[in-house]
C-alpha cells in the first residue's frame, strides 16, 4: 500500500479516536449517592435551586448517582460535626466552621464560594442603639462559637472597645431558638443570616441596626465544601457539583427570577413567601461562586479564630481550599 495512504489513514484513526473520546460519557463508578447539607439561610439558596428545579439529579445522573439526598443544619458547627462523622459528601455552610472543623481533622476542601456578608444584628423594639458601645450589658444570641457570625461579632465588638467576654452576654443559638428568644424578649438583640432579620422587623419584634458588610466589608459568608474523600476517589463528580452550583447561584443572582428564587425557598422551608421576597432585597449580601476571591477573607477568620482561641494553629490556604475544580468547572 503507497506510504502516503497509510499515513493518511493513520492520521485519520488517531483524528476518530480523539473525537471518540471527546463524545465519550462520563464514566460511572459505584457511587450511587450523594449526601448534601444545608441550613435554613437564604445565603444557601443556591442548594434549594438545584435540588428544587432537579438540576443535581439530572447533571450527576450520568455518573451513575440515583440518589441526591439533602440534609438540614441549624447552623455550621453541627453540620461540619456531620461531616467529621463521614455523615455528608458535600455542604454549603460558613467558611469558620470549615476552619474549626479542619483544625480537629475533617478531611476536606472548600471548592467554591456560596456568598459574601449577609447578616444583619437586630436589636429588640424598644431599645435604643447609639454604636457598639451601648451593646454593653445586653444579651446578644447569634451562631454557636466557632461559627461565622460569632467569629464576626466577636472580632467587630473587641474592634470597638467592648470585651465580648466581660461586657454583652453573647449565647450561642440556632436561628429557630434566637428568632423567638427576641421575640420573647428573653435577648436583646441577635445578629444572625438572612432572612432572618427580615423576619424579626417585619414582625415587629425588632430593628436591624447593623449589616454585617459594615463589620466586615465583603467578607466571605458560606462556601460549598467537599469531603476529600469524594474529592480524590470521584474529581469528576465534584467539577459537576461545582458546576451546577454555578449555574443554580447565577439564577439566584438574577433579579428577574426574584419572585421564583423567593418561592423555592418558602417552599423549601415553610416560609412567608413575602418575608423571603423582602429578605432578598434588602440584606447586603452577594452570591459568589469564584473561591479565589475569598481566599484572603477565610485566611483573616483563621486568624481571628487562632486569636480566639478557637483553633490551635492558624491555616494555610493549602489546607483549606481546591481551587481546581471550579477552575475546570468554568473551562469545560
Amino acid at each position: 500500500m503507497n506510504s502516503r495512504i497509510i499515513a493518511s489513514l493513520c492520521l485519520f484513526a488517531i483524528a476518530a479516536l480523539l473525537v471518540a473520546g471527546c463524545t465519550q460519557p462520563p464514566a460511572k463508578s459505584n457511587l450511587t449517592e450523594i449526601r448534601i447539607g444545608y441550613q435554613p439561610s437564604t445565603h444557601q439558596v443556591a442548594e434549594m435551586i438545584a435540588m428544587d428545579k432537579g438540576w443535581f439529579k439530572q447533571d450527576l445522573a450520568p455518573y451513575g448517582i440515583t440518589n441526591i439526598s439533602d440534609y438540614l443544619f441549624p447552623s455550621g458547627p453541627p453540620e461540619m460535626q456531620a461531616m467529621l462523622a463521614n455523615q455528608l459528601d458535600v455542604a454549603y455552610v460558613g467558611a469558620a466552621p470549615v476552619l474549626t472543623a479542619v483544625a480537629t481533622g475533617l478531611d476536606a476542601k472548600i471548592v467554591a464560594g456560596v456568598n459574601t456578608q449577609g447578616s444583619d444584628l437586630v436589636i429588640r423594639t424598644g431599645l435604643n442603639y447609639t454604636g457598639p458601645r451601648s451593646l454593653i450589658g445586653l444579651k446578644i444570641a447569634t451562631f454557636q462559637p466557632g461559627s461565622i457570625q460569632d467569629t464576626i461579632l466577636r472580632d467587630w465588638l473587641k474592634n470597638n472597645g467592648v470585651d465580648p467576654e466581660k461586657d454583652v452576654g453573647i449565647l450561642g443559638m440556632g436561628p429557630g431558638d434566637a428568632v423567638t428568644a427576641i421575640t420573647a424578649g428573653k435577648v436583646d438583640a441577635v445578629f444572625l443570616p438572612h432572612p432572618s432579620p427580615s423576619v424579626i422587623e417585619a414582625n415587629g419584634k425588632g430593628k436591624i441596626i447593623v449589616h454585617s458588610g459594615e463589620m466586615y466589608p465583603d467578607h466571605t459568608c458560606c462556601v460549598l465544601v467537599a469531603s476529600g474523600k469524594l474529592i480524590r476517589e470521584h474529581p469528576d463528580i465534584v467539577t459537576q457539583i461545582v458546576k451546577t452550583h454555578i449555574r443554580a447561584s447565577e439564577f439566584a443572582a438574577n433579579k428577574s427570577n426574584l419572585d421564583e428564587t423567593a418561592g423555592i425557598y418558602a417552599r423549601k422551608n415553610s416560609a412567608n413567601v413575602d418575608e423571603i421576597r423582602k429578605s432578598l432585597q434588602e440584606w447586603d449580601g452577594t452570591f459568589v461562586t469564584d473561591p479565589n476571591v475569598i481566599i484572603k477573607s477565610v485566611l483573616d477568620y483563621a486568624k481571628i479564630q487562632y486569636e480566639l482561641g478557637y483553633i490551635k494553629t492558624p491555616l494555610t490556604q493549602d489546607q483549606l481550599f481546591d481551587l481546581s475544580f471550579y477552575q475546570k468547572a468554568k473551562s469545560s
